[in-house]
């Protein structure tokens, strides 16, 4: 005789197994490309937190599912070539507060745009020869380049003044997200203030109000982007990362 499946039944039993502390647990449905995980905590058995996690793979539905949320309003999470990142639509200010929400940051700091190639970035952006030099040899890739904003409506819904932080990463996931989307806040998809993740089951544990997470797994050989501010034929380093100073010396 079969059983029906009980999904509380499954949950109890689970419960039991966890102890304290965190734990994840696979829904057994799989409708359309959705993986809906059961996040909980448990102290002496009881269940203090349970949410819900939407979870896609980086196929094509997948993507296709994330680009459809984000041009709603929502939040994605998803891999890129340095960490994960969490992002929306730039022009949607309320997406904006969101992720400002989500991560615990203060909104006097500002959010970094990612784009899908340099063509996309240079709608919102201002760029001179040097920095098109930089460009050129390091996108796709982990550069992050601090240049002049010529875009109002994005200058807006971001808090800008007068410089945006802009970038293509090279991660494949995360540039079929950006060919749907072609811009994207993206920063990195932790709380403000904690290490930046690599691994997706540690954003998953973590990290909460998202709308839906694409699942790379773990970004192998994770380093966070550089960071430079470019003045005419000159620049600044504001944060170290994969690109070196010497690396980038060599095309002033």
């Amino acid at each position: 005789m079969r059983h029906r499946y009980s999904f509380r039944r499954h949950l109890r039993m689970f419960l039991r197994q966890a102890g304290n502390g965190i734990a994840i647990l696979l829904h057994p449905c799989r409708i359309y490309a959705i993986q809906p995980y059961i996040i909980f905590r448990t102290r002496d058995n009881l269940l203090l937190f349970i949410r819900q996690v939407m979870i896609v793979p980086c196929d094509h539905s997948g993507i296709i599912m994330a680009s459809d949320i984000v041009k709603k309003g929502g939040t994605v999470v998803f891999p890129t070539d340095t960490v994960y990142g969490i992002g929306c639509d730039p022009f949607n200010s309320k997406a904006v507060r969101t992720i400002y929400r989500i991560k615990g940051r203060e909104e006097s700091k500002q959010l970094p745009v990612l784009g899908f190639s340099i063509s996309e970035i240079s709608e919102i952006a201002i760029f001179d020869e040097l920095s098109k030099r930089f460009a050129a040899k390091f996108w796709p890739g982990p550069l992050t380049l601090i240049l002049g904003i010529k875009e109002e409506k994005i200058a807006k819904s971001l808090g800008l003044a007068e410089k945006i932080a802009v970038r293509v990463p090279s991660h494949p996931c995360a540039l079929k997200l950006l060919k749907e989307c072609k811009l994207l806040v993206g920063t990195s998809a932790n709380i403000a203030g904690q290490p930046s993740s690599a691994d997706s089951h540690e954003i998953i544990k973590e990290l909460e109000g998202y709308d839906i997470l694409l699942d790379g797994g773990k970004i192998l050989n994770s380093v966070e982007s550089t960071i430079i501010e470019v003045v005419g034929s000159k620049f600044r380093i504001i944060r170290e990362g994969k690109v070196s100073e010497k690396e980038l010396l060599a095309l002033v």
